[in-house]
Parts: structure tokens; C-alpha cells; sequence
């Protein structure tokens, strides 16, 4: 079984502020996904982006099989959403995105504006099979792309560039603190015990503060002198799978020509024993071909084929 998370970028069907502009580069687009959708293969993958639920509809249409559609309500201003895209049945049991108490509402602007929600929902399903059973998280954190007051993508000075780089750092880090709350009501006080896999796009590396939030108790990371040390910490712990990644496939996006994974697949200690490889891209395929994006306005890539991420997954063996 392969469970992932991929961020499909932008896909609207054509027409609006976002979405391409014309029916073919709206089927190119599809063909694209489809393609890389049946090279993958997924039981489960935890999809982004999906700005109309309608053209994630039209991406089923082109898949062989049956496929189950389940979408987060609670999408953002561009009016993305994060989902699953499964063969396997599932069902809802969270789809939430509020900071959870007592962290405050964090300041996003210049103004004073402040918020007390995701930007973007996190979606929790329950998956069942004949093998066994878990529960998985699709999320889509703050990304590190800035806008400005007026709709600008660029500051008017570096003082500005630096307060609106802590805004959004400010949400990405309390968005990862409510995830972590939902993760932790899902380990239920032992994820030893309890199947949990986070998946998603969370727009930072392996190191990143933000993605460590996730992690649970330190010390025990895959690669560590402490990953086959169990301790008291394995109940509340999230495993990052990204050193179980082949160095030469170990990122989802190219920044600006530089190799990033910023999208990740997290599993509790009852999980990590079922993983028996991880990836990039569609398995056994060669390294995928992607673009180099830079910061600025999304629409610029409205047209393009496929999306500026590859998919993240791991293969389960019960």
C-alpha cells in the first residue's frame, strides 16, 4: 500500500483569477496529474491546492478504477483546500482550523490584524483495510511566499520584507501547533498503539522550527544513535520519513534552482514499523522533472502543465 501527499498547485478549471486560461491548458494539465496519479499508484494521498472541487472531479474522470473525493470545508481567501484522493473508502472524523487554547490569535499584518484560524482546514479521515487500520491527516501550512498590503509580492523596503517574513512565520508556527493538537487526540496518549499518518504540504524543510513542532519529544529521529532506543517519548512521537527518502530524490520543489522538501509524510511509532520505503515522484520513475518557481504571484504559472511539486509517499506492509 502507498500513502502520500501532493500538492497539486492551483487547479481550478479554466477561467477566474487562478485557474488556466483555456481548455487546453486546462487538459494538459489534468493529463499531467492523471499520469502522475497512476504511475504513483496511492491507497491514500492527502492532495493540495485544489481551488475547485469540480476539477478535481474532472482529474477522477481521467483515472482507471473507482476513487473516493474528500474535501476539507474550509478553504482559503484563493479558495484552496486540502483533501484526499483515495481507492479505499474513508471516512471524516475532523476537519477543523482553529488555534487551539490557550495560544492567542497572531498578528498578520501592519495594521494589527490579527488571526485566530488556519489559513487553510486540516482534514482528518479514518482508513480501513482487511490488514489493519489507521488514521490520516491532510494539511497545507502558511506558505513562505510574502505578500504585501495593496496585493504587491514585492516591499517597499527591507524593514517591510522582515515584518511581514515574521507574520507569516508567526501563523505557519501556530497553524503547526493546532496540527499538532489534532495529531496528539489522534495518537490518543500512545502512538504505539495507534496508527497516525500527518500528510502535506508543510512549505519547510526537515529542520525547519515549524516542522520540528510536529515532531513530538526529541531524540529518537530516523538516523539518530536513539531511533531503535525505545523510551517513554515513542507514545507521543511523529516520524519524519525523509531520511528513509534516496538522497538524490530528497525534495518535492525547486526554489529558485535549489532542492527543497517541504512536503512531508509524519507517522506515529505503530506506523513506522509498517514503512518500507519512502520517495519522490512515482516509484521506480526517474527523478521528476521539475520547474524552478520563484516568489511572486502564483498566477504566473496558470497555465502550466502538472504542478511544481512531486508527490511525497511512503510504501506500507502490515
Amino acid at each position: 500500500m502507498i500513502i502520500g501527499t501532493w500538492n497539486l498547485e492551483n487547479l481550478y478549471r479554466p477561467g477566474g483569477a487562478y485557474g488556466p486560461k483555456d481548455k487546453t491548458a486546462y487538459e494538459a494539465k489534468l493529463a499531467s496529474l492523471a499520469a502522475t496519479v497512476t504511475a504513483l499508484g496511492p491507497s491514500v494521498l492527502a492532495v493540495q491546492e485544489v481551488g475547485d472541487p469540480a476539477a478535481l472531479e474532472d482529474l477522477v474522470g481521467l483515472l482507471d478504477g473507482t476513487w473516493h473525493v474528500t474535501l476539507s470545508g474550509h478553504p482559503d481567501d484563493r479558495g484552496i483546500r486540502v483533501g484526499f484522493l483515495t481507492s479505499l473508502p474513508v471516512s471524516v472524523i475532523a476537519d477543523e482550523d482553529a488555534f487551539p487554547e490557550p495560544l492567542r490569535p497572531v498578528q498578520g499584518d501592519d495594521a494589527g490584524r490579527t488571526s485566530e484560524r488556519a489559513g487553510r482546514g486540516f482534514l482528518a479521515v479514518s482508513v480501513s483495510t482487511r490488514a489493519f487500520f489507521f488514521d490520516a491527516v491532510a494539511c497545507h501550512l502558511k506558505s513562505k511566499l510574502l505578500s504585501y498590503p495593496g496585493g504587491r509580492f514585492q516591499p517597499r523596503d527591507e524593514g517591510e520584507r522582515a515584518r511581514y517574513g515574521a507574520y507569516a512565520l508567526f501563523r505557519r508556527a501556530a497553524e503547526a501547533t493546532a496540527l499538532r493538537a489534532l495529531a496528539d487526540r489522534l495518537l490518543q496518549g500512545d502512538g504505539r498503539e495507534h496508527r497516525v499518518a500527518v500528510l502535506g504540504d508543510l512549505n519547510d524543510e526537515v529542520g525547519a522550527a515549524t516542522t520540528q513542532i510536529l515532531l513530538g519529544p526529541p531524540g529518537s529521529e530516523i538516523g539518530t544513535p536513539g531511533f531503535d532506543r525505545p523510551d517513554q517519548g515513542d507514545a507521543a512521537r511523529l516520524w519524519d520519513v525523509a531520511p528513509l527518502i534516496p538522497a538524490d530524490r530528497r525534495f518535492s520543489r525547486i526554489h529558485a534552482g535549489r532542492r527543497e522538501l517541504i512536503d512531508h509524510v509524519l507517522v506515529s511509532r505503530g506506523l513506522l514499523d509498517q514503512v518500507r520505503s519512502a520517495g519522490t515522484g512515482a516509484p521506480g520513475a526517474a527523478a521528476a522533472a521539475l520547474p524552478s518557481v520563484a516568489d511572486g504571484d502564483p498566477a504566473v504559472r496558470r497555465d502550466a502543465a502538472g504542478s511544481d511539486h512531486a508527490p511525497v509517499w511512503v510504501r506500507l506492509q502490515p
